[in-house]
This record gives structure tokens, C-alpha cells and sequence, in this order.
């Protein structure tokens, strides 16, 4: 099989942030949407609408540390308990032979 004649370009990826800010928006515009045509005023139905987009837009950017950290933690923890069972599987083995 030959190789291309010109390099493959890969499409660059939209950004993350301006992925959830579009995504909040859209949810915020819902709920803004629900919450005025079921009970509330527009005002009030405004003000959670936009307390929602906001708490979801900024725990969607401090998950992506977290988890790094926690994966982070996992690996330790693992690999100390991986070397303790080898310390254990080389005891055994040793005394049943």
C-alpha cells in the first residue's frame, strides 16, 4: 500500500470550554423554559435557570482535576497493594516448597 501523497490533517477539536459553555447554555435555556411555563415568573425563573447553568458549568471544569488526582491516588494504592501481595506470594512460595 502506498503512502498519501500529501500529509492526512487532522480537524482540530472545538474547544473543551466553549463546548460546555454552549451545553450550559442550552440546559439553562430549558429549565428557564420549563420553570416559566409550569409556576414561576420569568424573573424568578431566570435567576435558577442561571444558578443551574452555573453550577453545572463550573462542576463540569473542577471534575477534570479531581479525577486526575484520584486516578493518581488509585495507582498508589494499588501499587502498594500489589507489592504486598508479592511479599506474601514469595513467602508461601518459599515455605511450600
Amino acid at each position: 500500500m502506498n503512502a498519501p501523497d500529501r500529509p492526512v490533517t487532522q480537524r482540530a477539536p472545538a474547544s473543551s470550554l466553549s463546548r460546555r459553555i454552549i451545553a450550559m447554555t442550552i440546559a439553562g435555556g430549558l429549565v428557564f423554559l420549563i420553570l416559566w411555563l409550569m409556576a414561576l415568573s420569568a424573573l424568578m425563573s431566570l435567576v435558577i435557570a442561571a444558578g443551574v447553568c452555573i453550577a453545572l458549568l463550573s462542576a463540569s471544569a473542577v471534575s477534570d482535576p479531581v479525577e486526575t488526582v484520584l486516578e493518581f491516588l488509585v495507582a498508589i494504592v494499588f501499587g502498594v497493594l500489589a507489592a504486598i501481595a508479592a511479599f506474601f506470594a514469595a513467602i508461601f512460595s518459599v515455605f511450600s516448597s
